[in-house]
């Protein structure tokens, strides 16, 4: 009998080697091109990030924006669309990338990205720990709000249109969804 030969995995060194200026993610080795965002998935990322921006303007830590590599192990590296770390995170910072997880990443539904986003992501970030994750769908305006409990991400709210809610990662800072999803003028 012939099996096939199993793929060989990636590793972070096999990562930022890759030639060309793909955006890619590693997850369990498996190296998976992210298409180029849309519009509405970049606008809708600009207002979170501006939101996001007041907690680190209160000192509380940083918000970043992909790509920039969050490096969970040497088979798994992820670009969420945007992250916070803490200060109390702060020595995961390095210049070139995150070394471990953030305290929030959020991650814009898109058809290409939906699945891979509320599936395998969420599985890879749960096992990682990070305390919030956002899943926000900017076709349907509506954000879920996953929280760390005993070691699950577990929905903790869905909110749309003309709803908010509050963050304790981000200092209880209220994100009011039609700030997030309010249309271009």
């Amino acid at each position: 009998m012939v099996q096939a030969k199993p793929k060989a995995k990636l590793t972070y060194d096999d990562y930022v080697n890759l030639p060309g200026d793909e955006r890619y993610e590693l997850i369990d080795g498996e190296l998976i091109l992210v298409a180029s965002p849309s519009e509405r998935h970049q606008w809708t990322a600009t207002r979170l990030y501006r939101l996001m921006l007041l907690a680190e303007d209160m000192g509380l830590g940083w918000v970043y924006f992909a790509p920039f590599d969050v490096v969970l192990t040497d088979k798994d590296v992820v670009q969420p669309d945007l992250l916070f770390i803490s200060r109390e995170s702060a020595n995961i910072l390095t210049a070139a990338n995150v070394q471990g997880a953030p305290d929030l990443v959020v991650e814009i539904l898109s058809p290409f990205t939906s699945r891979l986003d509320r599936t395998r992501k969420r599985e890879l970030y749960e096992r990682h720990q990070v305390k919030e994750m956002w899943l926000v769908d900017p076709e349907e305006r509506k954000i879920w709000v996953l929280l760390l409990r005993a070691g699950s991400l577990e929905v903790a709210g869905e909110y749309g249109e003309g709803q908010s809610f509050s963050s304790a990662i981000l200092g209880g800072l209220a994100i009011e969804l039609e700030a997030v999803f309010q249309a271009r003028s």
